[in-house]
């Protein structure tokens, strides 16, 4: 963060107030969120016997407001809360293929896969090929060979990870960006289609009927969507075999890990789903797209893919959204916006491309404008099935409980039986200049010893 001197003697100022310590332990507690919620009342710990109040303490002991981290999954919002979503989803992730969290370690055994899905292409773009460790040409054609727009078709250059090109269409105008942005529209429908035909290739290849499949196995899974640079998200999945019962109960033998990967690799290509608005765009069947990457997850972590593995890579792009595409943060409010923002050709092309389909009747339910930003993706960045594991909500009720528990055992209260109770309101969000200083101190001391 660059100070001004502005903001360094507004600091000094606040250092000189009697208030300081209590003040700066009210930011330093938040461990460098940059943008916290303000609280305004007051708790307190109750004996349930008595009713007698044992501690308490209110807004008033900060400056007058409580700060609480923002919770933001997304690291390019606030890396600190972020760092905190991608250990929560580390270990809900971890805890659907090797047990814990409440999830039966025998889950450990059941057949697993690890999945990608990928969209399919809707123009030729500039991409970094790597083969046995050295960069290919982007896309080797024949030389002359050119579209009907005049470009040409192929590209010869190796690119590097940080070409600005990488992404982009060799030519803007035969990319098909409102296929683009419906397919991006429909990602989360395609994939509750994906999940129902996945069922009915189980039940195929193990000549069940698809009531006697539901009898004999439980499907489960989590997955995450991530950017590319051409600004389509892909799933990684993980994707398991139960039993009967759930994660505590064992497939049955005809389950296997090789059986699920055929089924799924089958079940992608029969996904289809019709787009709305023939009469704007014309008749578009939307699928997934041809490149399916389907790996076994080592048995009780031990391989090359291992349960560690898939769960740090599921959760590193649990925190991660558009931005990666070169997309923006927040919502777009008005088509002037569009003019001025910061971003590439590509995506602006997108972004303009939702707002104009957004703005059509036959393409009304689809939300484009509200997405726009998103470029046109509107689904949830991590979702599992009920049973896979445990849950987010779960593990931070379980963190909570814990601060708590060190909390009155600080008090001397660990004995006795008590409950909290108490008031608080909104009162506003972020920092003062000054405050802000302090935030990003602490933010560069955790960076610096790895947090």
């Amino acid at each position: 963060m660059n100070a001004t001197p502005k903001d360094v003697a507004a600091l000094l100022a606040r250092a000189a107030e009697p208030e300081f310590s209590a003040w700066r332990r009210n930011i330093v507690r938040l461990n460098g969120c940059t943008n916290p919620v303000h609280l305004v009342g007051a708790s307190a710990f109750v004996d349930t016997g008595s009713g007698e109040v044992l501690w308490s303490y209110g807004s008033s002991a900060y400056g007058g407001r409580l700060l609480v981290a923002c919770g933001n999954r997304r690291a390019s919002v606030c890396p600190t809360c972020a760092g905190v979503y991608r250990a929560d989803t580390y270990q809900l992730i971890r805890a659907g293929l090797v047990g814990g969290k409440s999830t039966p370690t025998e889950v450990g055994g059941h057949p697993r896969v690890f999945a990608t899905l990928t969209a399919p292409g809707f123009g030729a773009v500039h991409t970094r090929r790597e083969r046995e460790g050295r960069v290919r040409v982007c896309r080797p054609r024949r030389a002359g060979e050119r579209c009907p727009h005049g470009v040409p078709v192929g590209c010869r250059e190796r690119h590097s990870a940080d070409d600005s090109r990488l992404g982009e269409p060799l030519c803007p105008r035969c990319y098909d960006y409102a296929g683009a942005v419906l397919w991006q529209a429909h990602a989360g429908r395609l994939w509750h289609r994906f999940a129902l035909e996945l069922r009915r290739e189980l039940a195929r290849l193990a000549g069940l009927s698809r009531a006697e499949l539901a009898d004999a196995v439980r499907l489960s899974y989590a997955k995450v969507a991530e950017y590319q640079r051409r600004g389509l998200v892909h799933f990684h999945a993980v994707i398991r075999l139960d039993g009967p019962e759930g994660p505590q109960s064992a497939p049955p033998g005809w389950a296997t890990t090789e059986l699920l990967g055929d089924a799924v690799r089958e079940s992608v290509g029969r996904v289809r789903l019709a787009a709305p608005g023939a009469a704007v765009v014309g008749r578009r069947v939307l699928r997934f797209g041809t490149q399916v990457d389907v790996r076994p997850i080592a048995e009780f972590g031990t391989g090359d893919l291992t349960s560690a593995a898939v769960a740090g890579y599921i959760a590193k792009y649990a925190t991660k959204g558009a931005e990666v595409a070169g997309a923006v943060d927040g919502r777009i409010r008005h088509a002037r916006e569009l003019v001025v923002l910061p971003v590439r050709r590509h995506v602006l092309r997108m972004m303009g491309t939702c707002w104009w389909l957004g703005g059509l009747a036959d393409f009304e339910p689809l939300g484009l404008r509200r997405w726009a930003h998103m470029l046109g993706y509107g689904g949830h960045f991590s979702t599992k099935s009920r049973r896979y594991s445990t849950t987010l909500t779960a593990l931070r009720e379980a963190r909570t409980e814990h601060r708590a528990e060190e909390q009155r055992a600080a008090l001397g209260l660990g004995g006795r039986t008590v409950v909290a109770a108490g008031q608080w309101r909104y009162a506003g969000r972020g920092y003062s200049p000054a405050a802000a200083l302090i935030a990003a101190s602490v933010r560069e001391g955790g960076e610096r010893h790895g947090a």
